[in-house]
């Protein structure tokens, strides 16, 4: 048997609550069940408006699950009570959003390892690997520059190795690049592939983008419309390593890109 999934998500529903003298809203989410495996990386596309970031805070625990359960690591987790949430299930799961949130008043090495102090477990080892991304995403000579000195796409390398750097098993991507021009939108893509494979942390990554879905997948899910369930499921069939400038040319691309706009639409 294979190893047992990392997360699960089952017959998952979000419903906010109703405001004062009206009908209780419309199921945002309602019956979605899916899996994720070990070192999978997962993207998730879908409409606008179709609870796809409300799946991202459910799963982080930054909102409450109405309906069914979401299981991490073997066990469920108490996601109905906003009392008993548990914002990144002890530190296991990251959570990169489309803003950078990087503090303006520390440098770029001091925002990367700000997580791991606050955990506690700041050393030569954890330094050292902060480091290593540093430099491997190009940002070598700009670890003491400001979040101001540094470009869009500098600050969006920033956020995501502070993410890397305190080692999470699951980190979720909240359409992370969606606010920067098509060739820096490229290049993030390929540092976040490479960054990927030195470490092959179970990622799920949200995107509007079919292309993007693509090219850092290994299995993307189509979301339907409000109230949001699986609408579809398509493996990647484009072997790795991949170079996303490429990724059009690639062969099978044309064929999957066509099945997903299929699906959303």
């Amino acid at each position: 048997m294979g190893e047992p999934p990392l997360l699960e998500i089952k017959d998952l529903g979000k419903r906010f609550p109703a405001r004062a003298g009206r009908e209780p809203p419309p199921w945002v989410i309602q019956g979605l069940s899916f899996a994720v495996r070990p070192g999978e990386f997962l993207t998730i596309i879908g409409p606008s408006g179709a609870g796809k970031s409300t799946l991202l805070n459910m799963i982080a625990q930054i909102d409450t699950v109405t309906a069914g359960e979401i299981v991490f690591d073997g066990q469920a987790v108490d996601a109905h009570d906003p009392r008993t949430l548990r914002p990144g299930v002890d530190r296991r799961i990251g959570y990169v959003t489309q803003d950078d949130n990087l503090l303006p008043w520390r440098t770029t090495i001091d925002n990367v390892l700000f997580p791991i102090e606050v955990q506690g477990r700041l050393n030569d080892e954890t330094k050292a690997h902060a480091e290593m991304l540093v430099r491997a995403v190009g940002l070598a000579g700009y670890e003491r520059y400001y979040p101001h000195e540094l470009s869009g796409g500098m600050r969006k390398r920033a956020a995501l190795i502070r993410t890397l750097a305190y080692d999470p098993p699951m980190i979720l991507m909240d359409e992370p690049f969606g606010a920067v021009d098509a060739q820096t939108r490229m290049q993030l893509q390929a540092d976040l592939l490479k960054l990927w494979e030195l470490g092959r942390k179970t990622i799920i990554f949200v995107t509007h983008d079919i292309t993007e879905a693509i090219a850092l997948g290994d299995r993307a899910l189509v979301l339907s419309r409000q109230p949001a369930r699986i609408a579809a499921e398509h493996a990647i069939p484009i072997p790795r390593p991949r170079n996303v400038q490429d990724i059009f040319a690639l062969e099978g691309f044309a064929a999957i890109y066509e099945r997903i706009r299929a699906a959303i639409q």
